[in-house]
């Protein structure tokens, strides 16, 4: 059937071709990507929060934040301790509007 391929239009289709509603979009998913990233590589370490906490100087409470979607104040230090305390290195890519999307 040719219907089978098309795609049908969402409510979030219909948001994302607003420029303003797609930046502040991709900026929320930003955050949450950064804090799910954290996660895993803390729980693929076999360290609880506490335990990573140690290791960075921090406290559980600080990991919880980094680990929250809503955090936004990430910096380069932080997550290089977060990422060497892990057993892994810190990479940074920036990607551009139309590479980002082939990616996906």
């Amino acid at each position: 059937m040719a219907l089978a391929n098309k795609k049908v239009a969402t409510y979030m289709d219909t948001l994302m071709k607003d420029e303003r509603f797609r930046e502040e979009f991709e900026k929320e998913y930003s955050k949450l990507l950064v804090s799910e990233k954290i996660a895993k590589l803390r729980k693929s370490a076999h360290l609880t929060q506490e335990a990573l906490a140690q290791k960075i100087h921090s406290t559980k409470s600080a990991v919880s934040r980094y680990e929250s979607a809503g955090y936004s104040g990430y910096s380069l230090p932080l997550l290089e301790k977060i990422a060497h305390a892990c057993g892994a290195e810190l990479e940074i890519k920036f990607v551009r509007g139309k590479e980002k999307a082939q990616a996906a």
